[in-house]
């Protein structure tokens, strides 16, 4: 195979790929419904074209046989007065135009044959155009929704060159999405532990750690109160004092050291 023909095979492939997805089913069909229309449209002229004809052939057919008349009359009247050369005169026009009239009877008659036929020929055409729409409306209507159902069905599947850019964009949303919760978990779990400072929030975290302490104390002081609440009754009155007694000195270490060292003295006094 020559190079010249290798070329001319891939431009033709080019071609015919190019043209088969420039090809609309739709607009195909209304094109070749439009070109049925216009053959329709002129068979239907050729029918009134020799209609017309036919009608213009009778009229001359009656134009003639009033002439036919006309002379036959005038012959009748030549021979009333004796003027035998007139009538055969009157009469030899009446045949010249007898021929005429079979002439133009004979083209009236081929005439109505090809009205005849032209306006079967119409019917029929017209029939196969009707037809034709009701099918070409279903394909289209047939093609239209096959069209739609493999959009949405590649949509769904995200093989569709439209939407495949967007089922991409989605998935990095959520892969960047997923990403700084993972990190934002991550910086929450350090400051709690103290591995990071939170500079934006010392003061806060002073003044939360004071009312931590003041909490704390307090609940230590409530739950002390319940468990003296829940002493037996018989030595509980003789045991309070001394509870309180040494609750006093681990509040104030100080003084109690200061009474054992006045007690020790004046024990050895």
């Amino acid at each position: 195979m020559s190079i010249f023909k290798r070329i001319a095979m891939i431009f033709g492939a080019k071609a015919n790929s190019a043209l088969d997805k420039a090809e609309n089913p739709n607009e195909t069909l209304d094109y070749s419904y439009q070109k049925q229309l216009e053959l329709l449209q002129k068979v239907r002229r050729g029918v009134a074209d020799v209609a017309t004809s036919r009608k213009r052939l009778e009229l001359q057919i009656g134009q003639l046989e009033q002439q036919q008349a006309k002379l036959q009359s005038q012959a009748q009247k030549a021979l009333e007065v004796n003027r035998e050369d007139l009538a055969r005169e009157a009469l030899t026009r009446k045949s010249g135009l007898s021929q005429q009239i079979a002439d133009l009877q004979t083209q009236h008659q081929n005439l109505q044959a090809e009205e005849q036929k032209l306006t079967t020929a119409s019917q029929r055409l017209q029939a196969k155009v009707d037809a034709f729409r009701t099918r070409k409306e279903t394909i289209k209507a047939t093609y239209t929704a096959a069209e739609a159902q493999t959009k949405i069905g590649e949509a769904f599947t995200g093989i569709s060159e439209e939407f495949g850019d967007v089922g991409l964009a989605i998935q990095r949303a959520e892969d960047k999405t997923a990403q700084l919760q993972a990190r934002a978990g991550a910086v929450d779990e350090l400051i709690a532990s103290g591995a990071l400072d939170d500079m934006t929030g010392t003061a806060k975290d002073d003044i939360s750690a004071q009312l931590d302490a003041l909490s704390s104390d307090n609940d230590v002081e409530m739950e002390l109160a319940r468990m003296r609440d829940s002493l037996p009754s018989g030595d509980g009155g003789a045991r309070r004092p001394a509870l309180e007694a040494e609750d006093a000195e681990i509040s104030d270490p100080a003084q109690g050291t200061a009474e054992g060292t006045v007690d020790g003295r004046g024990g050895a006094q």
